[in-house]
């Protein structure tokens, strides 16, 4: 970022304010740094082009230049429904939450910074156990216990008790997060170059761990807070773990472990072919032999485990679009009893999965009308939090939300790209 080094340095114990013009001049300075930021990493010129860039630029701004790390939101106990209990601290790093934010850059800018957070990442796997355990998010500097405490004393947002510092899902196994790791880093092979041994080992162990321990129940992808289940979402990221190392086997230096990968990516495939069809209800559903829909399986088509035109994968676009909306077609992760009391609001990042679905499978007139539902949520500052209230039409949850602005990326790529099929012979 090319910033004006023209801002006289203060003496750090002096708790004297800033001038007027100190500030004027430190806002510039601020200005000119993201202009040049932009007009040199930004070259998205589809639809939404604005919008588009201007979520790549709130990516970058949630990540921590001095270690790579990329926080989820900075903001902790914004609650999912005003006045409710479900308030969770967001201010750290998850492992698939970075993933997905490094692979939208690489649409909205060039990810500039993908060897300093796999080096975190590497780092952060290298102070536990291994890449075997992986914890699923950390402190910004590494910082690995993240214990979860309540302020009682603090009256919340809008009387929305209680107030949290530190999230307990840092305990729990999450298996998906092995898939946007991998995925992420095949993406931007590119723009990692020769990778260094320590990261190199850390991708292997990823997918090895992926491969001897998809079977296993986890927590998945939303967190919930009660027994581990058997989540299609989590198998399917298993898959995509194996189906990455293998196209990475030469970069990772792992050639003589692609039989054993393909033979398990296999494996996975015919299970969540098996088990996570029901065929009474007529779609993917949320856990292996389950009746509950998920907006995370609209992932199938989104990862290539299925075409969109697939007609179990266009079913299951089609009943989430039914069943797992609200009445302006914003969508529900899902509405099945997750243990938790209060309710929640439709979620950004699930209304934009549905768009890319719908766009791959060469539905752009649902997709479009389905985005555009979406982005009616943005505030005057182009900003977007991880939900949105279902009476009320405001946005609720922690903000800026970096996975609803991946989701905007993403989504919006997948219309331009399937407007552009549809434009050819």
């Amino acid at each position: 970022m090319a910033f004006r080094p023209a801002i006289p340095e203060r003496d750090g114990a002096s708790l004297d304010p800033w001038t007027a013009d100190e500030i004027v001049m430190r806002l510039e300075d601020t200005v000119d740094g993201w202009s040049s930021w932009s007009a040199i990493h930004q070259n998205y010129d589809g639809p939404w082009r604005d919008l588009v860039r201007h979520s790549g630029r709130v990516l970058q701004a949630l990540t921590f230049a001095p270690t790579g790390a990329i926080v989820a939101a900075p903001t902790t106990s914004l609650p999912e429904a005003v006045g409710g209990g479900r308030n969770w601290d967001y201010r750290y790093t998850w492992v698939r939450d970075a993933s997905l934010t490094m692979a939208a850059l690489w649409v909205a800018a060039c990810p500039d910074e993908a060897n300093k957070f796999f080096g975190f990442l590497a780092d952060a796997a290298a102070l536990t156990q291994s890449a075997s355990d992986l914890q699923i998010l950390f402190g910004i500097g590494g910082e690995r216990d993240l214990s979860e405490w309540e302020l009682p004393h603090l009256a919340g947002w809008r009387g929305s008790r209680p107030v949290r510092v530190g999230n307990g899902a840092w305990r729990q196994r999450q298996l998906d997060v092995y898939g946007e790791l991998l995925s992420a880093a095949q993406r931007l092979i590119d723009e990692l170059g020769e990778l260094d041994p320590a990261t190199r080992r850390f991708l292997v162990a990823a997918a090895d761990t992926a491969a001897s321990r998809w079977q296993e129940d986890d927590h998945g992808i939303w967190e919930i807070r009660g027994r581990p289940r058997p989540f299609v979402y989590s198998k399917l990221m298993c898959w995509v773990a194996l189906d990455s190392a293998v196209a990475l086997a030469a970069e990772l230096d792992a050639s003589d472990r692609m039989d054993h990968w393909v033979a398990v990516r296999d494996d996975i495939r015919t299970a969540i072919l098996e088990r996570g069809w029901n065929e009474r209800i007529g779609a993917f559903t949320q856990a292996f032999d389950s009746d509950d829909l998920d907006a995370s399986n609209l992932m199938l088509a989104i990862t290539g485990f299925l075409p969109a035109n697939d007609p179990r994968m266009k079913a299951t676009i089609d009943i989430t679009a039914r069943r797992l909306t609200d009445k302006h077609g914003r969508v529900y992760r899902y509405l099945a009893n997750d243990g938790l009391a209060g309710d929640e609001g439709t979620f950004l990042l699930c209304t934009f999965w549905l768009a890319q679905a719908q766009a791959l499978a060469g539905d752009v007139e649902a997709a479009t009308a389905t985005f555009e539902r979406a982005i009616a949520a943005i505030n005057d500052v182009g900003l977007l939090a991880e939900e949105v209230n279902s009476e009320s039409g405001e946005m609720i949850g922690n903000f800026p939300q970096a996975f609803s602005h991946i989701g905007l990326i993403n989504a919006a790529w997948a219309i331009t790209e399937a407007r552009d099929r549809a434009a050819r012979p």
